[in-house]
């Protein structure tokens, strides 16, 4: 809706009122909060309603801001306070992003004051007294303490300052989704929070973090809003295990929570620890002491052995996500679906997990020729990490835009817009389907390098054998041939063969013949694979 009130002005009444807002923010914009320059930045300033008169906000001076037209035009909220909220959050995001992970409640806390002191308190009998006083808030408040009839643990209900709050992210791991911003949305409008925040308080010491484990999404957006008070259920030295298998239960297998696969993974790594430490404890053995195998393990918790073998290699697939050292990391999108990344996490786990993980349980001690560089499982780690950063440099890096994206790409190849043929090439090569089937390939040449050696080989361990540097240049060779086969920029092809989403087998009968099943010549030739590990090849 326009607004009478600035159509009015004269040149010089607009100027006027510019320089005033320009004076009442303190020069900065009303959206982002960075500087605007009057002279530099005079073609790009904009004055925007702050409530949108479609809200029922007034059409005068009170009402308005003064925003950089980039932030006004690219704001998520209509409302420019929600936008300036929601701008504040996405700081908070590229922040953490830059370290290579995704923002959680305590991030949001840090920066709002929160999360700095423990809560002093102590109990009698059936009532907990406590105190803020560290904020200057000396009063003694006293709370019922009840107890839970299914779990039996103790617990009280608390109004807690959010310098008192902090966020556990062993039992909840998940960082703050996309969702955010309609909750940030839904507290501005003023309806009320509907669950309050689940935490936990270790009562072994007179003095302890209240940890918050559920609920991180509504506390996340009340504090962006500026509430300085959190409303909370403060379970009393509860036994965590059972918290996080109940965390981890919501998510899975209850479906309560929208778990992401690879939060799913990160819990089923940290119980996979637990179990380890119960083990430990159970057995009688030394802190130290390693000397038990994954089937040691599975054996031991008989009562749950499919969900221990689980544990055991979602504590694997977690530990290469997340490796600092496994540069296509950037490029997968760990949290459902983003229009930016080319891989999700779902085809990771079909594509490089399923091939190169071993499955089963191993019999090896966890301990086994561990400093000697020769562990069968921290070699499998290791080598799979190396083999996801060679393909990383080779097709994404410097060639795939996150800017550009992923999101209908042959859509926009047949409109004829210009994208970069790298970032082509890299989008196609990963498409699941293309994906699966030339890392397929990669499996066959690692297993065809070792039998060459006379090397008697298990099949489902072959990233449990250490790869020489031979072998790790012949993968290389083979992704950079495979990267610069025509056919990934064949912009002919876009409403044809890329056209759409195909089954596994369609893309390896391309391999196999050069043609697709209904007879469209895609490839010179058929695949042939001491060709694609030819140094002569690749630098062509």
């Amino acid at each position: 809706m326009s607004s009478l009130y600035l159509s009015r002005l004269s040149d010089d009444e607009r100027k006027r009122l510019i320089e005033r807002l320009h004076e009442t923010q303190n020069g900065n914009c009303f959206i982002c909060g960075s500087f605007i320059d009057l002279e530099l930045h005079k073609d790009t300033i904009d004055i925007d309603h702050i409530i949108p008169l479609q809200m029922r906000g007034q059409d005068n001076e009170t009402n308005l801001a003064l925003t950089h037209t980039h932030c006004n035009r690219s704001k998520q909220d209509s409302d420019l306070n929600v936008a300036r909220i929601i701008q504040s959050y996405e700081k908070i995001k590229s922040d953490t992003n830059q370290s290579g992970r995704s923002p959680n409640l305590n991030d949001i806390l840090v920066n709002y004051g929160g999360a700095k002191y423990d809560l002093v308190f102590k109990i009698e009998g059936d009532q907990i007294k406590y105190s803020f006083a560290e904020i200057g808030d000396t009063k003694i408040y006293q709370q019922p303490v009840y107890e839970d009839q299914l779990s039996g643990f103790k617990y009280f209900f608390a109004l807690l300052p959010i310098e008192y709050v902090y966020h556990d992210d062993k039992i909840n791991p998940r960082p703050i989704g996309s969702n955010l911003s309609k909750l940030i949305k839904e507290f501005y409008k003023k309806r009320p929070q509907l669950h309050v925040s689940l935490a936990w308080i270790d009562d072994s010491e007179s003095k302890a973090k209240i940890r918050v484990f559920d609920g991180q999404h509504k506390a996340a957006a009340q504090i962006l809003l500026n509430t300085k008070y959190l409303p909370a259920r403060v379970f009393i030295n509860p036994n965590e295990e059972v918290l996080l298998s109940a965390n981890t239960n919501a998510g899975t297998n209850l479906r309560q929570v929208a778990f992401d696969k690879s939060v799913q993974r990160h819990l089923g790594s940290k119980l996979y620890l637990d179990r380890i430490e119960r083990f430990i404890k159970e057995r009688g053995l030394p802190d130290n002491e390693y000397d038990f195998s994954e089937q040691d393990l599975v054996s031991h918790f008989r009562g749950e052995s499919l969900e221990m073998k689980k544990y055991i290699i979602d504590s694997i697939r977690d530990y290469i996500t997340y490796c600092p050292d496994n540069g296509l990391r950037e490029y997968i999108e760990l949290g459902g679906k983003n229009p930016e990344k080319p891989l999700s996490y779902s085809s990771i786990e079909k594509t490089f997990y399923s091939f190169f993980i071993c499955q089963k349980p191993l019999t090896t001690p966890i301990n086994y020729r561990l400093e000697e560089g020769e562990n069968p499982r921290e070699l499998e780690k290791h080598q799979i990490v190396k083999i996801m950063d060679i393909i990383a440099e080779v097709i994404y890096i410097g060639k795939y835009s996150l800017d550009i994206g992923a999101s209908r790409i042959e859509h926009k190849i047949q409109k004829g817009e210009n994208i970069p043929l790298e970032h082509i090439k890299a989008y196609r090569l990963s498409r699941e389907e293309i994906l699966y089937t030339w890392l397929k390939c990669v499996l066959q040449i690692i297993m065809t390098f070792f039998i060459m050696q006379g090397k008697p080989l298990q099949q489902d361990r072959v990233f449990q054998y250490k790869f020489p540097d031979s072998l790790r240049d012949r993968i290389r060779t083979f992704v950079v041939n495979m990267h610069n086969l025509p056919v990934w920029i064949n912009k002919d092809l876009s409403s044809t063969v890329f056209g759409g989403k195909q089954v596994y087998s369609y893309w390896q009968t391309i391999f196999e013949t050069g043609k697709s099943p209904q007879g469209v010549q895609v490839l010179s030739k058929p695949i042939d694979l001491m060709e694609l590990i030819s140094d002569t090849n690749s630098n062509q």
